[in-house]
């Protein structure tokens, strides 16, 4: 959507950048800029900075950079109209009116309330005769009516059409209920050619799933005890256009406001709502099947260390092994609580209560105690040659720690409970750390020279036309700082001259935006380049931000593109190998025969 500029340069200057980040970031200041943890890289030395004169950031660690626009995308999850739009409601703007703008804004709208609508059927349906066996299993769960309705539990009657019928009869659309993905499509086709459409939950009980902002964007639907296998035991809503899962968490909107300092991360749905219910309101689980880095991104956002209570079995061994890799990259502070003798939390706590539960929190293992205890797995420590495997397993544990008080605290306790000396165990941690070493410095190389050998993300061309990229960035960024030499600019070269499509794309949009009478910013970029993109322009103007002698590099740099472009159209066939040679010949008589005799 083409937003007038006139409204983006307000939106900035209402919502001025540090005032944006900085409920996300701390932020100090280094000269006129502000330095800060990049939130979306693991780090301890600042590399992620704002520069509020532009109105820009960018970290030199990541390559992540943008405005505030690109990053309310990234901090919540949003799409570039939906940021824009949070953006405009924090500043008390009014945004403007526009057809696609309106009829994507009043979709969402629309699958919000569907959503909701479904919620309330759902939840309605359970509390009548028809959803007895739902209720019945709710409460045989051991909840509680005021907390079935408060995560606002339903079910889903066994009719392939009841809740296609209700929301129609509320005035929802098939287009409607389709995107929300509440209903399914048959193979089989009616009289006018049209394929039926059918509930997607059926004979289930229903889980509503509630973003931050306490709109409902999907469902997960559980069968029946005994029904497992009719359908899968759980069936989720796809994406939409509202809801990616990899992108929220269940009971976030209420767990958000108490886990400031710790949250507890567990498997189910059922053992989140248990918990609720036990007092533990910090509960969340990951939707889906697995834990991914966008949710503990997110999870991040609102919490300072994560209690892992994963199901005791060997998913759920995985699952934490899992989750402890993705929540170190977050830098949040990670705690295991192993559950004795029972597989969730629901169980324990309907077992042993709630006392021991919370006894299990505040003696849970940090992620360090709990990867010494994974090396054990499959050894027999009574033997011998098994204490030696495992103290070689525990020595390379300890060598990929960055804490050398930490190091000598658990070599410590290793040489104390294996009877072995610290000065053989810092021997083989110190061949460990080598080995580390080794293998780091061969993959930092390996990350030094891998934009050499592969494509760019962002501007794949850029491999191909290296001399020639380089000169159109340059173009591009004094274009960018400089305004008053667009015209001299057009009268040397013009988009057609570019080589790499993406340099095309910016270079014409920069243009655009001069060409109004408005200077160049990032934020009048609009709807037409993705985050990554806006970072990677970022980069350009941060990285080239203070060109000396710009009349002379210009110059140099459309000398470079004009080279260049000459060069790709007319190559030096005498370099060429035999197939890249015949193409050239075949290209030149083509062009022979349509130009005719000179």
């Amino acid at each position: 959507m083409a937003l007038p500029q006139e409204f983006l340069m307000e939106l900035k200057y209402r919502n001025d950048i540090e005032s944006v980040l900085s409920p996300f970031i701390a932020l100090k200041r280094r000269g006129s800029n502000l330095v800060g943890l990049c939130p979306f890289h693991n780090e301890k030395t600042p590399s992620f900075t704002v520069y509020p004169e532009s109105g820009s950031y960018y970290c030199y660690g990541c390559g992540q950079g943008g405005d505030i626009i690109t990053f309310t995308m990234k901090m919540e999850n949003l799409d570039y109209i939906d940021a824009v739009r949070r953006l405009a409601d924090k500043a008390g703007l009014r945004m403007p009116e526009d057809g696609k703008d309106d009829k994507e804004a009043r979709l969402k709208k629309d699958i919000y309330e569907c959503n909701s609508e479904a919620g309330r059927f759902f939840h309605q349906v359970l509390m009548s005769p028809q959803g007895k066996s739902g209720l019945d299993y709710f409460l045989g769960r051991g909840l509680s009516i005021s907390t079935i309705k408060r995560f606002g539990l339903g079910f889903a009657p066994d009719d392939w059409h009841a809740l296609e019928n209700h929301l129609r009869s509320k005035g929802f659309s098939d287009y409607v209920i389709s995107m929300a993905d509440l209903t399914g499509k048959s193979e089989k086709k009616d009289k006018n050619g049209r394929n039926f459409t059918y509930d997607r939950f059926r004979n289930r009980i229903m889980f509503p799933i509630i973003n931050i902002h306490g709109k409902v964007i999907g469902f997960s639907g559980r069968a029946m005890p005994g029904n497992e296998k009719q359908g899968g035991k759980y069936i989720n809503t796809s994406d939409t256009p509202v809801y990616k899962k990899s992108h929220n968490m269940f009971a976030l909107n209420f767990a958000k406001s108490d886990c400031s300092k710790q949250a507890i991360l567990v498997e189910g749905n059922m053992d989140v709502i248990a918990l609720h219910q036990a007092g533990f309101t910090t509960a969340v689980a990951a939707l889906g099947t697995s834990f991914t880095e966008e949710q503990a991104r997110l999870l991040a956002r609102y919490t300072k260390e994560v209690v892992l209570t994963m199901d005791a079995d060997s998913a759920g061994e995985k699952a934490t092994d899992r989750a402890i890799s993705i929540l170190e990259s977050v830098g949040v502070d990670i705690k295991v609580l192993r559950l004795p003798d029972c597989k969730d939390p629901d169980e324990f706590i309907k077992k042993h209560g709630n006392n021991k539960f919370q006894h299990l929190i505040d003696n849970a293992m940090t992620a360090l105690e709990y990867k010494l205890v994974v090396a054990a797995r499959g050894i027999d420590l009574t033997a011998t040659d098994g204490k030696l495997k495992y103290l070689n397993k525990a020595c390379e544990v300890l060598a990929a720690l960055k804490d050398p008080i930490a190091v000598e605290l658990y070599t410590g306790k290793l040489s104390a409970k294996y009877g072995v000396s610290k000065e053989q165990l810092q021997s083989i941690i110190k061949n460990a750390e080598n080995k580390n070493y080794r293998f780091q410095t061969k993959r930092e190389l390996q990350e030094i020279t891998a934009p050499k050998l592969e494509k760019n993300p962002v501007n794949p061309q850029r491999e191909q036309f290296k001399r020639a990229a380089a000169a159109e960035e340059a173009v591009i960024s004094i274009m960018a700082k400089h305004p008053d030499m667009l015209e001299y600019i057009k009268s040397k070269i013009d988009v057609s001259d570019f080589l790499t499509d993406f340099n095309k794309k910016v270079f014409q949009r920069v243009c655009e935006i001069l060409e109004t009478g408005h200077s160049f910013d990032l934020v009048l970029l609009g709807d037409g380049f993705t985050p990554e993109q806006v970072a990677y322009i970022t980069k350009l103007l941060t990285v080239n931000a203070d060109v000396e002698n710009a009349k002379q590099v210009l110059e140099d740099s459309i000398s470079v593109i004009l080279e260049e472009k000459n060069a790709a159209e007319n190559p030096d066939v005498s370099s060429l190998d035999d197939a890249a040679w015949a193409e050239a010949m075949a290209k030149l008589s083509k062009e022979k025969k349509k130009n005719g005799p000179k």
